[in-house]
This record gives C-alpha cells, structure tokens and sequence, in this order.
C-alpha cells in the first residue's frame, strides 16, 4: 500500500468510526455541490433556452392566461434550480455536530480507559483523546473548505433567479366579466 493510504487508513482509524461517518457525509456533499457547479454551468442555460422557446411560441403574450403560462414556465425553472440546494447547508451544518459525536465518544473512551486502568496511564488515555479531537477538528475542517461553495451556489441560483424573472416590459392587461360586459382593467405590475 502507498505511504499516502496507510496515512489516510491511519487518521481514519484513530478518529473511530464517527470519522468514517463524515467521510460519507463529505463524499454526499462535494457529489451535491459538484453537480449544482455542473448544472448552473453547463445544463442551466439549454434548459433556459427550452422555456423561452416555449414563451417565444405563444401567439398570445399579453393576456392574463399568458402570464401564468409565463409564471409556469418561471417556476418551472426555479424548482430546477432549487433542486439540492437546501441539502448543501444541511450537510455543511451537520458535518461539526458528528464531530461533536466524536468528541463525545472518545471522551467516553477516555473515561472507560481512567476507570478500568487509572489516570496515570497517559498512554492509554492517548487513543480516546485523539479520538475524541480528530472527527471535530475534521468535521470543522470540511465545513469551512465547503462553505464558500455553497455560498457561491447560492449567489449563483439568485442571479439566475433574478435574470429568469425579469418582469416583461409591457402593461398587463387583465379582463374579467360582469354580467354581460367584459371589463378590462390596466394593472402595472
């Protein structure tokens, strides 16, 4: 085996199994950001181009039945947007608290190893304290790197957001019936 996987089995197996916990909760997490990058980057803008194909295509644009068809098509975007972006801060939040876990579980280690042997052995001490500082100090770790991707994502789908709901530059025009007369009325939104 490399020196470099020995190393990493290593810190692994000294931080307990609550490490191996943020190790999944890592891999999720750069998965999800990896593919917001990849959507917002690449897909974002064939799919915009789908949706104003579609409003392009209606003859009627200035009716109050356009209008939802054009708020249809807004949402329809956002929901796409949004998808897994309430799960990335999720996971940056969670990361700290199972490093708190293990810092809990390997204080429990310690305090079995001071009842059963004592507190004069500091070496056996030694492996329930780095197990109880090696998952916060790598839970803490990940969090940080990872936030300022999930504040970047976030920058990213407001803009876009912001771009894709741009109010349309005419009046609307809204129309509803009273008995037999259709009345109209000029709303400026």
């Amino acid at each position: 085996m490399s020196p470099f996987l020995t190393g990493i089995l290593d810190f692994m197996d000294r931080g307990g199994p609550v490490v191996w916990a943020i190790l999944v909760l890592t891999i999720v997490l750069v998965w999800l950001i990896a593919e917001r990058f990849w959507f917002f980057y690449g897909e974002f803008e064939d799919l915009l181009s789908i949706h104003k194909q579609t409003w392009e295509k209606q003859t009627d644009q200035h009716s109050w039945f356009a209008e939802q068809i054009r708020r249809q098509l807004i949402s329809e975007l956002d929901c796409q947007m949004q998808v897994n972006l309430k799960i990335i801060p999720m996971l940056i939040a969670l990361l700290p608290m199972f490093g708190l876990l293990g810092t809990v579980t390997g204080m429990i280690q310690v305090f079995d190893v001071m009842a059963s042997m004592g507190s004069g052995n500091a070496r056996a001490m030694a492996n329930g304290v780095s197990a109880a500082t090696i998952p916060t100090m790598a839970g803490m770790v990940i969090a940080l790197v990872a936030l300022p991707f999930a504040a970047r994502l976030d920058r990213t789908y407001k803009g876009l957001q912001r771009r894709v709901s741009k109010p349309v530059s005419y009046t609307h025009l809204r129309a509803h019936e009273t008995g037999r007369n259709l009345v109209c009325r000029l709303l400026l939104e």
